[in-house]
């Protein structure tokens, strides 16, 4: 594809990287020279300085001919504004808009074709809160992912000592409890001081503490998945109560915000060390979030809050190191889980999984509603993994045994890669529904396949691919021919 990225700060860093990787041509726009040229230095794309806004910059940038438009400037109002002249002016097909401000919604009729014309908005931000919200409501899991509109879930967890499937080998784990309903798609290891490498799932492979192991299940059955895998005899998870978050911007007002609606359920403290920001926070946010000015990477402000009682430690500030620092001192200091915001991806790798449980890059966490609209065929749902290394894939089968190389053929006839794993089919969902619309009143059914299991018309395969490479691969296998219509 011919994609424009507007913006080459953090997220249209990101995002350019990860589309480059995959052949696309890439065409990135800033105002900052600077910027643009370290993009053209460091991957094979073209940049233009000047405003996206301006019609004949867009036009220098190759907009006639464009099939995407990513706009993800630092002000909303620039990123609908390119929208809007790229549908009026140049004609490109699908537009896409970074919005901070959570006044817009989608489907807005702001938004339409007759307002600023964008046919999806994103936002890093909401993207993390979401995030964390998962991690909340499953206190054993390092990332919990949606496919089939909720109704199936990819989680990571790490594995523990005394957990009933620690230890054992995949093929064993089926024998012995047949009626845990998951598929273990993916482990990965750490060997020494390197960073974790993928390990081969099959019967045979067997699961270590301290790995990092990815599981889908259909949603209702992810925890006891998870106590399987983490928690010691299989006992349920101690919920999370206390939560302290360090920083006071974006995503700590979302997070918190979202968290105060549920009165009483837990006790949220934030830690900013701007007066002004504090005053602004205190103003918005409800009286039972505890709003306090201070730097969290001192530990006697950690002390004085009762560190060693929080649940859940997050460093939610715009700095990597003061975000690793006031990890590190958490978790020294009791915090029982602590996850770290790190947007270069060098120190996210060195520190995930370590004495930082979780380390995540917020343009990670959205990188896959834009990988949606690049992935060929009746993609539903992508999710970016492992730093934007492998990927989770959902994907509609389509046409007939005549028409498609996958309708109507066992699991252990398709011609995959070896390291691809069909994890979940999921059926039922209604032909022409998005699997984001689900449907209450029509019967759905979340299928653990095996070797013999036929892919039906209308499925909703996940896959996962240890390796993003390999999506071209799936992509055509579930290409319909020509003679479909």
């Amino acid at each position: 594809m011919k994609i424009i990225i507007l913006g080459a700060g953090r997220v249209g860093q990101s995002v350019a990287e990860s589309l480059v990787s995959e052949q696309n041509g890439i065409t990135v726009i800033d105002t900052d020279a600077r910027a643009v040229r370290e993009l053209e230095a460091r991957y094979d794309l073209r940049g233009v300085v000047g405003n996206g806004i301006d019609p004949r910059v867009l036009a220098e940038a190759g907009a006639k001919d464009t099939d995407l438009l990513i706009a993800c400037a630092s002000m909303d109002e620039t990123n609908l504004v390119c929208c809007k002249i790229a549908q009026a002016v140049f004609e490109i097909p699908t537009r896409i808009a970074r919005v901070r401000s959570s006044g817009f919604v989608s489907h807005d009729p702001v938004l339409g074709k007759d307002g600023f014309a964008v046919d999806r908005i994103i936002c890093p931000e909401e993207s993390v809160t979401n995030y964390i919200r998962k991690l909340i409501e499953y206190p054993e899991a390092m990332q919990v992912r949606a496919f089939a509109g909720g109704l199936a879930a990819l989680a990571s967890v790490r594995a523990r000592a005394g957990a009933p499937a620690v230890g054992l080998q995949i093929g064993q784990v089926r024998e012995r409890m047949p009626d845990l309903a998951m598929r273990i798609v993916a482990i990965y290891r750490r060997f020494m001081d390197e960073p974790d490498r993928f390990v081969r799932c099959d019967g045979s492979t067997r699961i270590e503490p301290g790995d990092e192991v990815f599981i889908l299940a259909a949603t209702e059955h992810v925890p006891q998945a998870l106590r399987a895998i983490h928690s010691p005899q299989g006992r349920e998870a101690r919920p999370v109560y206390r939560i302290m978050m360090a920083g006071g911007g974006q995503v700590s007002l979302r997070l918190a915000q979202k968290l105060s609606q549920i009165p009483g359920r837990f006790h949220v403290k934030i830690v900013e060390n701007s007066e002004r920001q504090c005053m602004s926070l205190a103003s918005v946010l409800p009286a039972e979030v505890l709003v306090l000015e201070g730097d969290a990477t001192d530990e006697d402000v950690l002390e004085e809050e009762g560190i060693e009682e929080v649940d859940l430690f997050l460093a939610l500030t715009d700095d990597d190191e003061d975000n690793i620092m006031s990890s590190l001192l958490a978790k020294r200091m009791g915090a029982r889980r602590v996850l770290s915001l790190i947007n270069r991806r060098a120190y996210a790798d060195l520190m995930h999984g370590t004495q930082i449980d979780i380390a995540l890059s917020p343009a990670q966490a959205m990188l896959g509603e834009l990988l949606a609209y690049v992935r060929r065929g009746d993609v539903q749902a992508v999710h970016s993994l492992r730093r934007g290394v492998a990927e989770a894939l959902e994907i509609v089968a389509r046409g007939d045994r005549k028409s498609s190389r996958v309708v109507g053929r066992k699991v252990e006839d398709l011609s995959l890669p070896e390291d691809v794993h069909i994890g979940l089919i999921v059926r039922g969902i209604p032909a022409g529904k998005s699997s984001d619309e689900k449907q209450s009143e029509v019967t759905t059914e979340v299928i653990i396949p095996r070797s013999h299991t036929v892919i039906e018309s209308g499925d909703h395969v996940v896959f996962f691919l240890p390796n993003k490479r390999l999506v071209r691969n799936v992509e055509n296998l579930f290409r319909v021919s020509a003679t479909f219509f």
